[in-house]
């Protein structure tokens, strides 16, 4: 039977909504306040939702230990203090707007990635403050 294990992590960075190529009005028109530099930080809180057998000789879907090190490399490690215009190529001006939808789905594909061959990815969930999250679960 399958079940799920869910870990929270958090990081505080910055962001900015702005497309270079459009001028600073339709920029402030389409990310109001969110478009003035230099951007602004938020304390976020990431949970990782993953689901898999339990393993009956050890009680778990899988290593504690190994989630969290996941985490420390793929969220909190690259992400904590950082401005994601400036510090995270992906989100780089010009390339992805970092909102909390874009960086559930980056987050979601880093992890994915890491995890061992029998547990799933179930959910990225950020969020940005108490009353906004964003969540990816990597399906269509």
């Amino acid at each position: 039977m399958p079940v799920t294990l869910t870990r929270t992590v958090r990081f505080n960075a910055h962001h900015r909504y702005y497309r270079p190529e459009w001028p600073d009005a339709r920029n402030r028109e389409v990310f109001g306040a969110c478009a003035e530099a230099p951007g602004h930080a938020h304390d976020y809180r990431c949970a990782v939702t993953v689901s898999g057998t339990v393993d009956p000789a050890t009680g778990m879907i899988m290593d504690l230990g190994l989630l969290d090190r996941i985490l420390a490399e793929e969220v909190t490690g690259p992400l904590d203090g950082r401005h994601f215009n400036l510090d995270v190529p992906d989100f780089a001006y010009g390339r992805t707007i970092p909102t909390g939808e874009a960086v559930a789905q980056y987050l979601f594909g880093r992890i994915a990635a890491r995890l061992p061959a029998a547990v799933r990815l179930e959910r990225v969930r950020v969020q940005e403050d108490a009353s906004l999250h964003a969540e990816c679960t990597g399906r269509d």
